[in-house]
């Protein structure tokens, strides 16, 4: 058997784990076997069967460069490099090769469970590539959130400079808000006629509170309306009225304080610190209305809706079985046809049958997991772009009214 004629034979460096070095020699390959020689020995270092292959894989590290690795049955696990006339070259024959013998009627040998092994082999070595894409595909998904979170803060910003290059489009001796060579359109008067009186309360929450710079607290109450933040006291008189466009950002301390400011130019931003027990039940409110303006610090982000639908707590189960899975696959019986597909004129035991049955449960549930995570990536794409190209379309008009004030 050692002089069976090689089909290929190239010169590369395999790696001897039990001296931890590598030892220059010619890797050959024949109808049925993958042998390495070293220089001019006798005898081949290592040798064994193609069937009795479960992968292989193109592999580098910091120590190892340009690699392929062979990993047997048994789970001993062969490093070849230094690979001419190229790593890409020896790959591509010994996996051709590889899987041309576990396919073909020639590959048969006389143990009945040798092909449900081989194939349970092939299905492992998927089901591990599989995960290490979706593991690469949530790494990318948590980078379009961290993207869009970025987004969202530009916005906000942007709607504050609108604001501002409002107040300054508005001349300290012109005696009504708003631009006075800008006349509101009757669509504009419509719409404000239309808005009056619908200003409904939401909620309203007992607070204590202090206005910046004052640090003394005191006793009033939080009135979350469909367009405003009220400050008022222990009579619900109102001592301050955030509408919606004023709030330039409000920052969650923790669960039962934040802050809330509205910034100027030319004279100091009011700014208000409030602390409730009932602040945790407001909290979901003021993100949906607020969400580009809202910021969650340090341990306060566990009160957030985005922290508390993270991607690896929308689908942990990537990551490992899940129990839910295996009791699935454990409690459902195994179907006549589906072993007689699978065995295979008794080549493949029913314990092998449902083996592959298992591997391949998996794989369609990582799978379709994969997919959940691709259409999700595709919608935040979308909103990234959407959102991007109205930050310029802002950025572009706010440039022009900068350029008018100078």
């Amino acid at each position: 058997m050692s002089q069976d004629p090689a089909v290929q034979s190239w010169t590369c460096s395999y790696y001897l784990s039990s001296e931890k070095q590598w030892r220059p020699g010619r890797l050959s390959l024949t109808a049925t076997h993958l042998r390495f020689q070293e220089g001019n020995a006798d005898d081949f270092l290592v040798r064994f069967p193609l069937s009795c292959i479960n992968e292989i894989k193109k592999e580098s590290s910091s120590y190892i460069f340009s690699s392929i690795t062979v990993l047997e049955q048994g789970g001993a696990k062969h490093w070849f490099s230094s690979l001419a006339p190229s790593r890409n070259a020896v790959f591509t024959v010994l996996e051709h090769f590889w899987r041309e013998r576990l396919l073909s009627s020639e590959g048969k040998v006389t143990s009945k469970t040798s092909k449900g092994k081989e194939l349970i082999g092939i299905v492992s070595g998927s089901q591990r590539r599989l995960e290490d894409t979706t593991r690469v595909l949530h790494h990318q998904g948590e980078q379009f959130d961290n993207i869009m979170s970025g987004l969202n803060k530009i916005e906000g910003d942007l709607a504050t400079a609108d604001r501002m290059l409002s107040v300054l489009e508005s001349p300290s001796w012109w005696p009504f808000s708003g631009n006075p060579w800008k006349r509101p359109s009757s669509k504009e008067v419509q719409a404000t006629g239309q808005n009056r009186g619908k200003d409904g309360v939401i909620t309203i929450i007992p607070v204590v509170f202090s206005r910046h710079p004052d640090v003394n607290l005191r006793p009033g109450h939080l009135t979350l309306l469909l367009s405003a933040l009220e400050i008022s006291d222990c009579d619900l008189r109102t001592l301050h009225r955030y509408e919606r466009q004023d709030v330039d950002d409000i920052r969650v301390v923790s669960g039962h304080e934040m802050s809330v400011r509205q910034r100027f130019i030319g004279k100091p931003d009011i700014a208000y610190t409030v602390i409730s027990a009932k602040l945790p039940d407001v909290l979901p409110l003021l993100e949906m209305q607020y969400n580009k303006k809202v910021e969650f610090m340090g341990e306060a982000a566990m009160f957030s809706d985005k922290m508390r639908l993270s991607p690896s707590d929308r689908s942990p189960g990537w990551q490992k079985d899940s129990w839910l899975l295996d009791t699935i696959v454990t409690s459902r019986p195994c179907r006549a046809g589906e072993a007689e597909v699978l065995t295979q004129e008794q080549e493949v035991t029913n314990a092998e049958a449902q083996e592959l049955r298992k591997v391949l449960t998996k794989l369609k549930a990582i799978a379709l997991e994969a997919e959940g995570e691709l259409e999700r990536q595709d919608e935040a794409l979308d909103e990234i772009t959407g959102s991007a190209d109205r930050a310029i379309l802002s950025i572009s008009k706010q440039t022009r009214r900068m350029r008018k004030l100078l």
